[in-house]
């Protein structure tokens, strides 16, 4: 997705760690003509040109939500997004899974309400990063958890060079990112910040 790609060339920034902050168009501040071409670009590459095989959205909160909402406008389906505080308000069994964050580099657990993800369902996991794969981890024993049936998996930005992708290659399923990013080097006195990047 080379609009997707040039955003991520002309506003990421590279954080100590090798993280790469693009707040600016996806996750604190959106930009809405992108987050929903990238809602038709998951939709065009999951189905092949063929009929979406969907029948609902599954994402964590918070910076997968546009872009999974963006997906399931397109397609035409629910969405539903794993919790990672409980409401008071839940009442049914819960789907639980723990994975370790990227960005804050602590436990969490992800919650989906049993009714809100229902057995023989296809679902798509649709999120932003995929770097080591924990969130994706946990989303996939959600979807275990509710005997539904994963059938596609979508994320805007894939740091190749975490190699998670390696570790899902057993699911079957088609994994799509919209842009691969395959180095980072972050700035030091001699050589200004670069971000190695392509179509996913």
């Amino acid at each position: 997705m080379q609009e997707l790609i040039d955003r991520i060339r002309r506003e990421g920034h590279v954080l100590p760690g090798g993280l790469l902050q693009v707040d600016g168009f996806l996750n604190h501040v959106l930009d809405p003509d992108l987050t929903r071409r990238m809602g038709e670009a998951f939709v065009e590459r999951l189905s092949s040109g063929a009929e979406p095989q969907v029948d609902r959205i599954l994402t964590s909160e918070v910076s997968g939500i546009a872009p999974a909402l963006a997906t399931s406008l397109v397609v035409g389906v629910p969405l539903t997004f794993a919790r990672k505080t409980v409401p008071t308000t839940w009442t049914s069994p819960l789907y639980q899974a723990d994975c370790v964050s990227r960005t804050k580099g602590s436990r969490r657990t992800l919650s989906v309400s049993s009714e809100r993800l229902l057995a023989g369902e296809r679902i798509w996991i649709i999120d932003d990063f995929l770097a080591r794969g924990e969130t994706l981890r946990a989303l996939i024993n959600i979807v275990t958890q509710a005997k539904a049936e994963l059938t596609g998996v979508g994320v805007v930005i894939e740091k190749t060079f975490e190699g998670a992708r390696q570790r899902f290659t057993s699911l079957d399923v088609p994994i799509v990112a919209l842009a691969a990013v395959d180095e980072i080097h972050e700035a030091n006195e001699d050589q200004a910040m670069q971000i190695i990047v392509r179509s996913g």
